[in-house]
This record gives C-alpha cells, structure tokens and sequence, in this order.
C-alpha cells in the first residue's frame, strides 16, 4: 500500500513555493490546492514554477473547485458558470500538471433521478471540452457529508461508471452522512487501483455533517487499519489544523508498519 499525506491548501502563490519546501521536510507526499472561493492562481508562469518544483520535490498535487458549483441548478446561468468555474481550474491544473480537479456535484432538486441525469450531463460536458482542450487531468466527483446534498457513495460511483469521471472519497463525509464507513462497500463500488481521499475528523448530526475538527488519533488509526492494502492512495487533510493532522497521520501509520 502507497499512501501520500497532504493538506487541503497551498496558500498564496507568493509564498507557494517556499511552502512546498516546507510541506516536502515535513513528509507531506500531496497538497491540493484550494480553489474554495475562486481560482486564485491567475498566472501561467507561476503555476508552472509551482509545478514544477511540486515534482522536483515528488508532491502530488490537486485542486478543489471553487464551491460555488451546482450542476443541477435550475438556473440555467448558474450551470452554465458551474461548468465554466470548473474548466477553468482543469486550465491551471493543466499549467500546474495536477492529477486531478475535485468538485462538489450539486443539489438535489424535488426529483432525485432528474437531479443525476442533469448532473450526469453536465459532467460529459466538462469531459468532452477536456477532450477538446487536451487537458490531460482528471475530474473528480466527491461524496457529500449533507443528507440533502447530491453525493452519495452510491451516487458518485453511477456517475463514474457512467461517465468515465474520477471519483473523491472522502471519509469524514461519508461517516457524517450515512453514520458509519462501510469499507467491504467502497471496495465494491470502487475497484480502481488508484483512490483520491479526503480525511479529518467531522461534526455531524441527523441531516449529516455540520464542520470539521481536528482529526483524533482513534479516527487515524481507523481509517489506516481498514484501507486496502493493494492500491495507491492519496488522504488530503481538510481539518482546521490539517498540517499538525498530516504529521499525526504519518506517524500513525509508521506506528502500524513497525
């Protein structure tokens, strides 16, 4: 088993090199880049200095779309910007050669099944302009902590096998919204040898999660205990204090390997 530690933020691009470095001495293997608000990195020739020394220091990176993105809106404006917020990051990722674009799906309207289709359709969208484009990154779609949120494990694997789109699985969320981790499931739903992860501890209650906390070492160890040993995997930290919390991952899993 491979697995990369990293947080959920680079910080400005001013300082991003320098971070990296830092991120590099501290273990870190990945770092995926915040994109909450928008695409703060504007500029081609500093996306690839960050690209460039994220390799040279074997970094895996990643972005996370913007949050304003809902490909099920009923404003067809609004699907219309969700799709271009996200071709615009797969553009940076593309300068920063990224792995991938996480990205939250969208709302579910009254009909759930129409929600999917619309949803479904905007992501073969986005793919056919990467195609278009010769963006060489992968999108992917994330499993949502909230219960009224479109992004289900199950959900997420459809759009997979049905569009060809990568996946995000992010732990803390499923937990929050179905109130336990079924791991024999996500290995049926997700066979591939490679898994993109988000991790940290969560507050939730009955309609799902209500915000992230610092991930525990008992939450680490049973995460780390039940992944699968035959796949490459990436955990990115998304925790108010999401650096301390990689460097608690590391060493719990260095704890499990003595």
């Amino acid at each position: 088993m491979v697995i990369r530690f990293g947080p959920a933020g680079l910080g400005g691009v001013k300082t991003a090199l320098e971070t990296l470095e830092q991120y590099n001495k501290l273990g870190f293997r990945a770092c995926e880049i915040a994109f909450t608000y928008n695409a703060y990195i504007k500029n081609k020739e500093d996306a690839e200095a960050i690209g460039k020394k994220a390799k040279e220091l074997d970094i895996a990176l990643s972005i996370h779309a913007p949050y304003y993105i809902n490909l099920n809106s009923s404003d067809k404006g609004k699907r219309e910007a969700s799709i271009k917020r996200i071709l615009e990051c797969c553009k940076i990722g593309s300068w920063l050669e990224a792995k991938r674009i996480v990205f939250h799906p969208g709302y579910y309207s009254e009909d759930k099944e129409e929600s999917y289709q619309n949803i479904k359709n905007g992501i073969i969208e986005i793919l056919k302009e990467i195609k278009r484009n010769n963006f060489n990154i992968e999108i992917a779609a994330e499993t949502m902590g909230k219960v009224n949120v479109f992004g289900s494990v199950d959900e997420i694997n459809r759009l997979v096998e049905e569009t060809g789109c990568g996946f995000c699985i992010d732990f803390a969320h499923i937990l929050a919204r179905d109130k336990r981790v079924d791991y024999g499931k996500l290995l049926k739903l997700f066979p591939q040898e490679k898994w993109h992860c988000h991790f940290s501890g969560i507050v939730y209650g009955d309609k799902g999660e209500k915000h992230h906390k610092t991930t525990e070492k008992s939450e680490w160890l049973g995460l780390l205990n039940n992944l699968p040993r035959n796949k490459e995997i990436i955990i990115i930290n998304e925790s108010p204090t999401m650096v301390d919390d990689c460097i608690e991952g590391i060493k719990v899993l260095n704890s499990l390997r003595q």
